[in-house]
């Protein structure tokens, strides 16, 4: 990519600071969203089922949850090897996409027993 700090002849200036702007490729952003997705509606709905086999009710489950989803935030982290900015465009991607989405999962597979 022809950057900003280039002379006419496509040599860097020794003096000059290069301010490189990262750049994504659409399709692979989309997929790795659609992984987290995918991986917070299945976890939400693995630990709505657990919630409400181990008989959590009111405050408790809600906490369950929000542990549920920050260590799924860590492992999605750790298996993008704590290199965030190469795959998303910004760390509340990771951390709080599918949040709501999958709250409405858990209490789903967390209340159907009853």
């Amino acid at each position: 990519m022809a950057g900003h700090s280039e002379s006419s002849r496509g040599e860097k200036k020794s003096g000059e600071a290069t301010n490189e702007i990262p750049t994504f490729n659409a399709e692979n952003l989309q997929t790795n969203m659609k992984a987290i997705y995918y991986s917070r509606t299945f976890l939400s709905i693995i630990g709505g089922v657990i919630a409400g086999i181990l008989g959590f009710t009111s405050l408790t489950g809600f906490i369950f949850y929000f542990l549920v989803m920050a260590i799924t935030s860590v492992g999605l982290i750790a298996k993008s090897g704590f290199s965030i900015h190469s795959y998303f465009d910004s760390w509340n991607r990771v951390i709080f996409d599918g949040f709501l989405s999958g709250l409405m999962s858990f209490v789903l597979f967390w209340t159907y027993p009853f």
